[in-house]
């Protein structure tokens, strides 16, 4: 049994995709071909250009189920199409957390009924495509405010509260017929104590398999973030969660021939030492190849026949608070931070006229080098100034420069692309969310914009 998850830097166009894959495939007919298309903000198709699906909180925020299953019907034509038969996707945390730095608009949203409803659909829409869904990350990330690519997160909330609030969506996957399920690292010390729920049992086994009934393949996150493997290694961390019910190992982008062959080395030993009965391993391998084996032949349809009621939801999921100014060839100021390494270095903004200046955000707190408050006005004259971010309410150099916008030049927008916080800043026009920063979400919120031009 083997599998490749592809990233968005292994892929130059759809051409170049299907060579890829037949290749693979040529060398390994049962080969299991895997990755992240979310749609929204995380993108492997469309890395280049930004997706043009609307993402998981802009279809939350439209809240059609119908619309969110002909998204991911979408999504999961075009993996079909170039061969591509497993889409870790849809991400199903509920986002309860507004300063959560890894899941946000990767979530339907925070309440966990509507989260449930819109999991179904996007399970029933991608697997009708003939593509296996994963829903992820078990048992919940969406309350944690550290990203576990670069440290194991810490959720203290009972186990009772993630039973309201956490576990809902994950059981309306498992009743939509969901063929795998990836874990999450992170610490629930009443469910994992100190470990990641990746290498516990009590996770993978008891609740998911034995309380929620999964039976399908469980698939761990990428090894090689620092919430599974920071203080153990990877080939360690390959035989905890083995040993705790994993069926799937996923080691993340950054990988080569030394670390596969370290990572089968202490799986070997672990098995051969008595401490990984081989029993164990044979229900892995059997349970990731049973995820794959009958998934039924793609209907002959196009993506493009869904493109329509897609965009519908784009527009849907953008909201206007105050009074949009008639705006012309604004200054558009755009608010460059750093993507998490799930989303990676996807193109984002608003595709709007207007002379474009891009400003740099710190996020470790060093300071703010950046064009003034007073600059920017004066760059902008008598034009409108639209200042664009994702979470600008998580940055407080991001906050106090709009502010000081705001307070010295007449009409400023604030085009919010990240996760809708409580946070809204004086003096603006208008506050603009679009429950995400994929190009739908960026076209769908400049058509409305441009709506007010003179």
């Amino acid at each position: 049994m083997a599998g490749y998850t592809l990233f968005g830097y292994n892929i130059v166009d759809r051409a170049q995709l299907a060579t890829l894959v037949t290749q693979l495939r040529d060398a390994n007919p049962d080969v299991i071909l895997a990755l992240d298309e979310e749609g929204g903000d995380v993108t492997r198709l469309s890395y280049h250009e930004g997706s043009p699906y609307p993402g998981n909180a802009a279809l939350g925020a439209a809240d059609d189920p119908e619309l969110t299953r002909a998204t991911y019907r979408g999504i999961g034509l075009e993996l079909a199409t170039v061969g591509i038969n497993v889409d870790f996707a849809p991400t199903v945390d509920v986002n309860t957390a507004d300063e959560n730095p890894v899941i946000g608009t990767r979530s339907f949203g925070a309440d966990p009924e509507l989260v449930s409803r819109h999991t179904a659909a996007a399970i029933d829409g991608l697997q009708s495509a003939g593509v296996a869904g994963c829903a992820k990350h078990f048992p919940g990330h969406g309350a944690t405010v550290s990203d576990s690519h670069l440290e194991l997160p810490t959720i203290t909330d009972s186990l009772a509260v993630m039973r309201g609030r956490d576990l809902p969506p994950f059981q309306a996957a498992i009743d939509a017929g969901v063929r795998m399920i990836m874990t999450a690292h992170i610490r629930v010390p009443e469910l994992t104590g100190d470990a990641p729920a990746t290498a516990s049992g009590r996770v993978l086994t008891d609740l998911l398999r034995g309380e929620l009934g999964f039976t399908g393949a469980v698939v761990t996150d990428a090894l090689e973030m620092r919430g599974a493997s920071g203080a153990i290694g990877q080939p360690e961390a390959a035989v905890r969660a083995l040993l705790a019910g994993a069926d799937l190992l996923c080691l993340g982008s950054d990988i080569n021939e030394a670390l596969c062959e370290s990572i089968v080395d202490g799986i070997v030993f672990a098995a051969r030492g008595g401490r990984l009965p081989v029993a164990r391993l044979e229900e892995a391998v059997a349970r990731g190849a049973a995820s794959v084996a009958d998934l039924k032949p793609v209907a002959a349809e196009s993506a493009e026949a869904v493109r329509d009621a897609i965009r519908v939801a784009a527009r849907r999921a953008v909201r206007v608070e105050g009074l949009l100014p008639p705006l012309k060839e604004p200054l558009l100021v755009q608010l460059g931070s750093e993507s998490n390494i799930a989303v990676g270095t996807v193109p984002w903004g608003l595709p709007l006229d207007g002379e474009l200046v891009t400003v740099a955000i710190s996020q470790n707190g060093s300071p703010y080098l950046g064009p003034s408050a007073a600059d920017l006005s004066a760059v902008a004259g008598d034009r409108d100034i639209v200042v664009v971010g994702r979470d600008t309410h998580r940055f407080p150099q991001a906050r106090a420069l709009i502010e000081a916008l705001a307070a010295r030049h007449p009409a400023v927008v604030v085009v919010e692309m990240g996760w809708p916080s409580a946070w809204r800043p004086a003096g603006v026009s208008a506050f603009v969310t679009t429950h995400g920063a994929s190009r739908a979400n960026g076209e769908a919120a400049a058509e409305i914009l441009s709506s007010t031009t003179r």
